[in-house]
């Protein structure tokens, strides 16, 4: 046969809640229960406060750079609830607009913000807590997920390397070597791309020639599919299965999250000098919060007098931790030292007592004239 079709592939797209809170039921079978949808409105209104309060910070001038989740929610919720009803044991590699999902698996919030403070102990994560520190760095950081994966495998542990990241860290050549080494070693792993349409000020129009995201992960031998990243039931259900292929098939899955930041890329950006402004209104309209509110008040599971609650409830919460963020006692000189290692190195136990690098200077008497007679 000198002519046959060698490959051929399809993206499936999944939304099971749309923009007017109306539910899919045969799709949302055996996913969110009431009590959870509620729960995850209300950590995603949490969320959102104090997205909101580290806004404030910045401009404010009590905090560095900062990029806001507002708008991307419903998928880090929807993850981390998954990796939170299995006991937080799989690991995830975050960017750094995942903070729910990190909450929900452990991580203090006052960890975020101290981050973006610029103290360091915002990146020392709690033990037990199987979570990376935040990649600042584009697409670094799914090489590191499928390193956990690997280990995973190894050691016949029931764990998953999870890496979050955004449809610009496509275009990095770390991300198709991570999705390249878990397709072919076949790891327990999951690439959740949030795909926001902006790399930055560079539209998905101009970063890629690729019709969705999703389609990257075929040449590496991946699940591929694209979700409606604003949808908790679809983003659970996917992220579900995905979790459980990796288990079970050790096949590793490319989730592609279609979502929109209404918020600028960080604090140090100006969207309006490149978004218009028509698009920006459209998508708000598409708001995680405002869908999934629409489809408990519909339900009869929500109303204005808990929606007060929660807001008062959230304002407690924020205002706590950015009082517990503020009055962190100073730092020590030797904490470098304490939380570089499990177990310090004898070298480097000499460098934190003596606090000098140099053999001099950890050791003056190794000075060669010292102690000998002078000459004339």
């Amino acid at each position: 046969m000198p002519k046959r079709t060698a490959y051929t592939a399809k993206i499936e797209h999944y939304q099971i809640l749309d923009e007017n809170g109306e539910l899919d039921t045969r799709l949302a079978k055996n996913t969110l229960t009431d009590e959870d949808v509620v729960f995850l409105y209300e950590q995603m209104s949490i969320s959102r406060h104090y997205d909101e309060i580290a806004f404030k910070l910045q401009r404010s001038g009590r905090m560095g750079t900062y990029p806001q989740n507002k708008g991307q929610e419903a998928g880090p919720a929807a993850a981390g609830l998954v990796m939170k009803q299995r006991g937080s044991v799989d690991w995830i590699a975050p960017c750094y607009r995942e903070n729910l999902a990190l909450f929900l698996n452990g991580l203090p919030m006052e960890s975020i913000l101290l981050h973006w403070m610029g103290d360091e102990r915002g990146n020392k994560i709690p033990d037990g807590v199987n979570i990376l520190p935040m990649a600042i760095p584009i697409g670094t950081h799914p090489l590191h997920a499928v390193g956990l994966g690997w280990s995973a495998k190894y050691k016949e542990e029931d764990r998953v390397g999870v890496a979050f990241f955004g449809d610009g860290a496509t275009s990095e050549g770390d991300v198709h070597e991570a999705m390249n080494f878990a397709g072919a070693l076949k790891l327990p792993c999951v690439f959740f791309c949030q795909n926001n349409k902006w790399a930055i000020s560079v539209p998905s129009s101009t970063q890629t020639a690729s019709e969705t995201f999703a389609q990257k992960g075929l040449a590496y031998g991946h699940h591929c599919v694209q979700v409606d990243g604003n949808d908790i039931f679809a983003c659970y259900k996917i992220f579900k299965e995905a979790i459980d292929r990796a288990r079970m098939e050790h096949k590793p899955t490319f989730i592609e999250a279609l979502t929109y930041r209404l918020g600028d890329h960080t604090t140090a950006d100006d969207a309006r000098r490149y978004r218009d402004q028509a698009e920006v209104d459209e998508w708000a309209k598409k708001d995680p919060l405002i869908r999934t509110r629409k489809y408990l008040e519909n339900k009869g599971l929500w109303d204005d007098d808990r929606q007060a609650q929660i807001e008062a409830k959230a304002k407690e919460i924020v205002s706590r931790v950015v009082k517990n963020a503020e009055g962190i006692e100073k730092p020590k000189t030797s904490d470098f030292f304490d939380d570089m290692f499990a177990v310090l190195p004898d070298e480097l136990v000499r460098q934190r007592e003596t606090m000098r690098t140099s053999v001099l200077g950890q050791r003056p008497q190794t000075e060669t004239l010292a102690g000998q007679p002078q000459h004339a």
